[in-house]
């Protein structure tokens, strides 16, 4: 399965594509690296790669699994894993204080299982817009505020692709 992984303010796209005991061939942004992995403790990791080795700490940042400090013998990175989960709980969270249009996207690859909104339809802060099932649950997309639908891009049954657009809202405008 393939991750997004920022480094600094680098994005990268890293896959694991086989792993035998400590033996790994990883992808990142299309170039293989093949690397030897061992664990020496809850933090610290020794890479061999090219018969370099590189001892690395992955230091979890605020309590969180999916950000670290990483350090090594001269530098220190700001990472980031940014996987399904990441990006969908992200989508949930933009646009919370955003005012005019708004594309509402599928967060990852799914399939459309209801659509309750039509065009030119008015909503209410809360109403349930499309209901979308991905990795065996069904996420609910809701209008943060109230607002007028002005176009609906997909229809039920409908597979849909990471962030391809589900509809657009008008959000109104706020005092």
């Amino acid at each position: 399965m393939p991750y997004e992984v920022k480094l600094n303010n680098r994005i990268a796209n890293v896959e694991l594509l086989s792993r035998q005991d400590n033996k790994l061939l990883v992808s990142v942004d299309g170039k293989e690296f093949a690397l030897d992995f061992v664990k020496i403790s809850n933090v610290s990791y020794s890479v061999l790669y090219q018969n370099k080795s590189f001892n690395i700490e992955l230091i979890p940042v605020n309590g969180g699994i999916k950000r670290f400090m990483v350090n090594t013998l001269k530098s220190t990175y700001d990472v980031e894993i940014i996987d399904a989960e990441a990006k969908y709980l992200a989508s949930r969270k933009e646009g919370l204080e955003d005012d005019g249009e708004r594309i509402i996207s599928a967060p990852i690859p799914g399939k459309v299982v209801k659509v309750l909104a039509r065009k030119d339809d008015l909503v209410v802060a809360g109403q349930t817009l499309v209901i979308l099932s991905a990795m065996k649950m069904e996420s609910e997309f809701k209008a943060k505020k109230a607002g007028k639908i002005v176009d609906v891009k997909v229809e039920e049954g409908q597979t849909v692709e990471s962030r391809q657009p589900l509809l657009t809202i008008e959000y109104e405008e706020t005092a």
